[in-house]
Formats: C-alpha cells, sequence, structure tokens
C-alpha cells in the first residue's frame, strides 16, 4: 500500500463530547469526513482510506455505515498519534499517511489528492500541507474575526521550494507598504493555513517520537515541531473553496456547518448517492 488515509476520531473532545456522532444534515460528522476520505483514495493509485476511534459507540457507527475503522488506545494524545497507531496496526505499513481531521466535513478531495501527488514527486519533503493565497477581502474579513477570536484561523510563511518557513495564529507576514500592494493586484502576501497533512510514514513516527517543541507550546500549533527538528514542509497551494471551509470544534460550530448546507446545499449528494 502507498497511501493510507486515516481519519481520526475522538469521542471525549472537552468542547464537544461526541462531535464525530453529531447529526449534520442527516448525516454523521465522521461520515461526512469519511466519505471524502474515500473519494480521494479512488483516485489515487494503491490507497485507501480508515477511521481510527478511541472509543466503541463511534466504532459501531462506522461498522453500521459500512466505513472501515479501528480500535486505538484512549491514551493517546492528539490525531498525529491516532493515524501512525492505525497505520502500525495494518498487515503492510504505506509509505504515505494523510490526517484528515474528522471535524472537517467539507474538505475537498483534491486537497487530499493534491497532497500525495506533491510528495510523489518532491522526494525532498517530508510532509505536505495546503495553504490558501488571500485576497485583500478575504484578508480584511480575516482581520475583522481575528478581534473576536484571536486564536482562530493560522498563516504560513512560505519560501523557496515551497517550504514552510513559518506558521503562526498571529497574521503574517506583517505588511508595511500595504496600500501600494493593494493598488498592485488583487491577491494579499498572506496565505491562510488548512489544517491537513500528508506526511512520510518515517516522518510521522518521528514527529510522534519527539517532545513538544517550545514554540509548538507556545502558539498551540503541532506542525510547529517539524520545523523545529528540521523537517521540511513541502506547502501545496490550492484554490478556495466556494463553501466556507468550517471545522466544527464546538456545538456552534455545528450550527454554522447547517446553515453552511442549508445556504449553500449539500456538497455531499453525489457522493452519498452512489453508496
Amino acid at each position: 500500500m502507498k497511501t493510507l488515509i486515516v481519519v481520526p476520531a475522538r469521542y471525549g473532545s472537552s468542547r464537544f463530547p461526541g462531535k464525530p456522532l453529531a447529526d449534520l444534515a442527516g448525516r454523521s460528522i465522521v461520515a461526512r469526513v469519511a466519505i471524502r476520505a474515500w473519494g480521494a483514495a479512488a483516485r489515487l493509485e494503491d490507497a485507501t482510506a480508515v477511521v481510527a476511534t478511541d472509543d466503541p459507540r463511534i466504532f459501531d457507527h462506522c461498522n453500521d455505515e459500512g466505513i472501515d475503522v479501528v480500535m486505538t488506545p484512549m491514551t493517546l494524545k492528539c490525531g498525529s498519534e491516532r493515524a501512525l497507531a492505525a497505520a502500525e496496526s495494518l498487515k503492510a505499513e504505506p509509505e504515505l499517511i494523510v490526517n484528515l481531521q474528522a471535524d472537517a466535513p467539507f474538505t475537498p478531495v483534491r486537497y487530499i489528492t493534491s497532497l500525495i501527488d506533491n510528495l510523489s514527486f518532491d522526494k525532498e519533503a517530508h510532509v505536505a500541507t495546503p495553504v490558501i493565497r488571500m485576497t485583500w477581502s478575504q484578508l480584511d474579513e480575516f482581520r475583522a474575526n481575528k478581534l473576536s477570536t484571536p486564536f482562530t484561523g493560522t498563516t504560513c510563511i512560505v519560501g523557496g521550494k515551497h517550504r514552510a518557513i513559518w506558521f503562526s495564529k498571529n497574521i503574517i507576514p506583517a505588511i508595511r507598504h500595504e496600500s501600494a500592494l493593494r493598488k498592485a493586484g488583487p491577491l494579499s502576501p498572506v496565505r491562510r493555513h488548512v489544517g491537513l497533512y500528508a506526511y512520510r510514514a518515517e516522518t510521522l513516527r518521528e514527529f510522534v517520537d519527539a517532545p513538544p517543541s517550545h514554540y509548538e507550546l507556545v502558539e498551540d500549533l503541532e506542525q510547529l515541531r517539524l520545523l523545529e527538528i528540521g523537517r521540511q514542509i513541502r506547502c501545496v497551494e490550492v484554490e478556495p473553496t466556494s463553501y466556507p471551509l468550517v471545522s466544527v470544534d464546538t456545538p456552534e460550530d455545528l450550527e454554522r456547518a447547517r446553515a453552511v448546507i442549508e445556504e449553500h446545499g449539500d456538497p455531499d449528494t453525489d457522493f452519498f448517492a452512489v453508496g
């Protein structure tokens, strides 16, 4: 197996217990994420997908829905550890492992496949992750949201060879001559990070084995551990979607996700129609 797409689904969230099983327009959140994982696997060569959970309720639900699922220990601290545990539970360890967060029901399939495509030809990169170049209007909205929720949304600076230089909950880079740049074109220099990762298997193991790093703890951003231990993260610039990429972290986020479907229609209708 070349690629394994893992959907880590933990029941005991402090902010939203049982979140993966919450109903989103007639389907559980975990089912909506899983169908996107399988959609990506179907478009890749030698790939499969699995849900990795710590709870029998999620395990039973996935079985009832016909979703491949494995049990992982409750002691694991994060989705990355659960993704590695899922990979190690299989007979054949994959070369590449995607951590597709179970709280991101609108993640485009093309984002997932783009990461695998990039790691396949960029042999020096250890990890791939998507970024979106924001327009000025998107940046204005992002700034406004930061006033009330300063730790929501992550930005990234990208250097040569599409390598991540840094990630931050602050808006980076600072823009000194913004008026001139606004006149020069519609795109700002700010890239928003999408929390989706494809790892080489050995890199994910290194990440899990390494202790939390200094700036990871300061910003509460796991990907900074990779940079601090010297790993190369390839940033894959992707086009924004017509759908807001709502992450469901709280019951309030779930209501926002329901409102998105109400306004834009169900993006997964075709997926579920073909079973």
